[in-house]
């Protein structure tokens, strides 16, 4: 069955795979499912500077109001930003035109419902069937355009709240902060935030262009960070990606910070207050054995679930969990958010820092990370990979050799053509054997290595 959904909304090469055909086809499945009884809904867009989001934002508005939908236009602003909006604002649904981390030349569309939450499975089929059967929705009334508000005021107010929230009793004089915007939909509310925390800030890359989202900046590019870091001797790098639903940091040595030390980080500062709901946390697949050792010697339960913060966060979300996330940086903290937010995560990882009177690489010292090489497979079918008998008996051989704390996971990427796996354990030397031998059959495959 053809798929449109990722774990991430749908997602391609604007103009090749996200057209202006899909994207109406896209809007007129909402407007069938969600607004069948004509009771003119409202819609809050929003989207993280590519050059691609005109073309879709002209047409999903049009299509919307002409199916008597009204529509706010964010403009630039980050998807967790949509998720919180569209609930405070009372709205119907949320949607984010974005391709997250992806280079500019892609694009998308993630949808929020009511409550701010990405839709479900169920949901997503629906609106994919609704496409390929060519179902469209007709309305006798017509949506309006509403009324601009200050959404980059509102969502930076609920970051500051929720801070407050958190810790209210924290001076940030002392910090000397480093945030890379990657050009993207964090650029703007950034300065917002940062400038009435009373820390020294230093923002970078925070000037889209449509062509510079995640171009040698932002969390896809940490080392631009790092090196800034410590040539400006700053106690604190911040990096989002494209639309700052995850954000990875570095500490003063220039040292990478991923969403596995986070979450070690975050959940250890929560149960010292009694905040971490049943000691759990929830991780995906991906997840560092280091984190599932961390959480082991500190009497935390450790849930895994598929890759995908959707996925993080209905778990938390059935389970009444309080933190949960992503080794990439996806984090989420449900009593304040409905989805992975970059800003509210670096907060409060700002929050922890200033209170301990300590510096961020000590912080990092909670947890042992076990090392990993990536490699990821360019494949023009995702199943041809996964049924190939020749790649299942090499990576079976090479699971069985391990001798000690390793594992190999693959799996197909959820929002691009590749094929991604994953290896991780106690020696560094084994697992660079390892993906030589892998490497090695790819290749013979005529496969690509990116």
């Amino acid at each position: 069955m053809k798929k449109l959904f990722g774990t991430d909304g749908i997602r391609g090469i604007a103009y090749k795979n996200i057209t202006k055909e899909l994207v109406i086809k896209v809007a007129s499945a909402i407007a069938y499912i969600f607004n069948r009884e004509n009771k003119g809904i409202k819609v809050i867009i929003g989207n993280d500077g590519r050059e691609s989001a005109n073309m879709i934002l002209s047409t999903l508005k049009e299509e919307l109001l002409s199916c008597g939908i009204s529509v706010l236009d964010a403009g630039l602003i980050p998807t967790p930003g949509i998720s919180y909006l569209v609930k405070y604002y009372n709205y119907d649904l949320g949607i984010m035109i974005s391709a997250s981390h992806n280079p500019h030349e892609y694009n998308g569309i993630k949808i929020f419902d009511k409550e701010g939450y990405k839709l479900s499975d169920d949901v997503e089929s629906n609106i994919e069937d609704l496409i390929f059967d060519n179902i469209k929705y007709y309305s006798t009334k017509r949506g309006i355009i509403l009324d601009n508000r200050d959404v980059i005021k509102d969502y930076g107010n609920h970051l500051l709240d929720s801070l407050n929230k958190y810790n209210n009793n924290v001076n940030y004089n002392n910090l000397n902060i480093g945030i890379d915007a990657s050009n993207g939909a964090s650029s703007k509310v950034c300065e917002y935030i940062f400038s009435k925390l009373g820390s020294k800030y230093h923002i970078i890359n925070n000037a889209p262009n449509g062509t510079n989202i995640n171009n040698n900046c932002g969390s896809t590019h940490p080392e631009v960070l790092s090196s800034y870091v410590i040539n400006n001797k700053l106690d604190i790098g911040i990096a989002y990606d494209g639309d700052a639903d995850r954000v990875v940091f570095i500490d003063e040595l220039g040292n990478i910070i991923n969403g596995d030390y986070t979450l070690a980080i975050i959940s250890n500062d929560l149960k010292n207050k009694n905040r971490l709901n049943k000691n759990t946390i929830v991780g995906t697949i991906l997840s560092n054995l280091g984190l599932l050792e961390y959480c082991k010697n500190n009497d935390i339960e450790f849930i895994t679930t598929n890759v995908g913060d959707k996925y993080v966060l209905e778990y938390l979300r059935d389970n009444n969990l309080s933190l949960g996330g992503e080794e990439a940086g996806h984090i989420i903290l449900k009593e304040y958010c409905n989805t992975g937010d970059g800003p509210l995560t670096s907060l409060i990882m700002l929050s922890i820092l200033a209170s301990t009177n300590t510096t961020f690489s000590n912080l990092t010292k909670i947890m042992h990370k076990y090392p990993e090489v990536h490699i990821n497979i360019k494949v023009n079918n995702k199943n041809d990979f996964a049924t190939s008998n020749i790649i299942e008996d090499s990576i079976k051989e090479i699971k069985n050799n391990f001798n000690g704390n390793y594992r190999l996971v693959v799996r197909p990427s959820g929002t691009e053509p590749l094929v991604r796996i994953v290896l991780e354990g106690e020696e560094l030397k084994v697992l660079e054997e390892s993906s030589n031998k892998i490497k090695s059959i790819i290749k013979n495959l005529n496969m690509e290595v990116v």
